[in-house]
């Protein structure tokens, strides 16, 4: 066990550790961040905040040298950095977990090869397999970089196999991973915990929704049959399994209209569709990534009431300062900002979340206080 006193390194500086850093405060840990920018989010409350970067592993040594555990906010550190972090501390999750989940290829031939439902997909590193690709997929898909890809970063929709040596081009001919469209239900998320010893819990399924690529609004719980909810607990938890995972990771799945379960991607940290649990569970995914990555006992996930989440981006900004009375006028609504000082379309800034009776009602109230932020002139 790693005690209350000790130190928790978090190697990234945006939202997800600045939560992180709140949770695990509360229990007594002190708190070092390493992010390449100045006044991140995280370290305004971090005891010591290291400005470097990721890939300067001196930097990286230093930091870890001075903390008892390292833990990732975010997933596109190197695994050069993962390793020199793992010589001079406890990482957790480990570099090994990380290297799986950061890079699209790996990740859904992982999965593959453990029979594991994943999308149908093609890895691409040349031309041969651009062709592969366009001969033996079926029906329009998606493009992606296999690597530092996010809120549909490095991502090209090809509607027809022969547009896909084009759209390869226009993504620069980097190592890329062709995805089969989904006909599509809906998106759940399953944030599942696992700890020091391999003990297991979990959040979810949570109902996800995005706009532009970006999660726009969450909802707890999922409105999902409850065999289907049982299933995709059942394969998160085989994914640590077989990641010997320690911390908090997300699987996010694609419902098809006909039933079936798939995995999307993972996200080998706290996730945004977990945000809701702060105020709606009697633990929190960021104190339950605090208490496994420390090995301590593991906390209650118990979902209190139904809540949704609603992300605030910097595009809430266009008309002027939110106003942010209005919105915290709808009683059962909580603001979280992040700190962060220039607002810019599609940037999150921060969340809503709201509790109420049912899903829908969270949902309706959410959406509500989110629309009164928008100044009306």
């Amino acid at each position: 066990m790693i005690p209350p006193g000790s130190s928790i390194g978090i190697l990234g500086g945006g939202q997800l550790g600045r939560m992180l850093a709140i949770a695990a405060r509360q229990l007594g840990y002190r708190i070092h961040t390493l992010a390449p920018e100045d006044d991140t989010p995280t370290g305004q409350v971090a005891d010591v905040a290291l400005n470097a970067r990721y890939d300067d592993l001196d930097a990286v040594r230093r930091f870890s040298e001075a903390v008892d555990v390292v833990t990732f906010e975010f997933e596109n550190v190197s695994a050069e950095a993962a390793a020199a972090a793992e010589a001079h501390a406890v990482v957790r999750p480990s570099g090994r977990a990380l290297y799986i989940a950061q890079q699209r290829v790996r990740e859904k031939t992982f999965l593959a090869e453990r029979g594991l439902p994943v999308t149908p997909f093609a890895a691409i590193s040349d031309m041969g397999d651009v062709h592969r690709a366009a001969e033996e997929m079926q029906g329009p898909g998606v493009l992606k970089t296999a690597a530092f890809g996010y809120d549909g970063k490095g991502q090209i929709r090809v509607d027809r196999l022969d547009e896909l040596p084009n759209a390869w081009a226009a993504l620069g001919n980097t190592a890329a991973i062709f995805e089969a469209f989904i006909d599509l239900d809906c998106e759940i998320s399953v944030i599942g915990v696992r700890g020091a010893a391999g003990e297991w819990s979990f959040f979810g399924p949570v109902e996800n929704a995005h706009r532009n690529h970006i999660l726009d609004v969450s909802v707890a719980p999922a409105r999902v049959s409850g065999p289907l909810a049982q299933q995709a607990v059942d394969v998160t938890r085989r994914v640590m399994e077989a990641l010997d995972y320690i911390g908090v990771l997300c699987v996010e799945f694609f419902v098809a209209r006909d039933g079936r379960l798939m995995i999307n991607e993972l996200a080998p940290r706290p996730h945004n569709s977990g945000h809701l649990t702060i105020d709606a569970c009697r633990s929190s995914q960021f104190e339950q990534h605090a208490r496994a990555i420390c090995g301590l006992p593991l906390g209650s996930p118990e979902l209190l009431q139904p809540a949704a989440m609603a992300n605030v981006l910097g595009d809430v900004w266009g008309g002027g300062e939110p106003d942010w009375a209005a919105a915290l006028a709808v009683p059962d609504v909580k603001l979280h900002l992040y700190g962060k000082r220039t607002p810019r379309p599609g940037r999150k800034m921060g969340h809503l979340t709201a509790l109420a009776a049912t899903a829908d009602e969270a949902k309706a109230l959410v959406l509500d206080a989110r629309a009164r932020l928008e100044r009306q002139t």
